[in-house]
């Protein structure tokens, strides 16, 4: 395992995950461990926003808030090291489960059902129209 800037510690998920408390909660956030434990107090989303991340990539709960700049800046005291990425799970893309068209050719349904109404009413009017006709010739 290589270290990347300034010698850092390479920590795996499940190490990462046993920090979790609010005595000792650690964050991955773009591969960046973090020791948050000082910083709940002041966390202006509260301290359960981040005790709830603790043991998971945080990055897109983290991302999805828009964190400032100042934010941003603020992490670098609360470092602790890099995550081995290949300890994270792989995302899956949530894909709903795969369900009949039930809708895909629903103005033909539709025009189907019409057509089963008004095929047997033409029928009915075109004789009516012919019985008229031929009564009167």
């Amino acid at each position: 395992m290589g270290s990347g800037e300034e010698n850092a510690k390479v920590y795996s998920l499940s190490e990462v995950a046993k920090h979790s408390s609010r005595e000792d909660c650690w964050l991955i956030i773009n591969g960046k461990v973090y020791n948050v434990a000082k910083f709940l107090e002041d966390h202006p989303g509260g301290d359960e926003v981040l005790l709830a991340v603790t043991g998971k990539d945080a990055t897109d709960d983290f991302e999805d808030v828009g964190h400032s700049s100042t934010a941003r800046a603020m992490m670098d005291e609360y470092y602790v090291g890099e995550i081995d990425v290949s300890t994270i799970p792989t995302k899956v893309k949530y894909s709903p489960p795969k369900q009949p068209y039930y809708n895909q050719d629903k103005t033909s349904d539709f025009i189907i059902k019409i057509l089963q109404f008004l095929v047997p009413l033409a029928i009915l009017g075109l004789a009516v129209i012919v019985r008229i006709y031929t009564k009167t010739a």
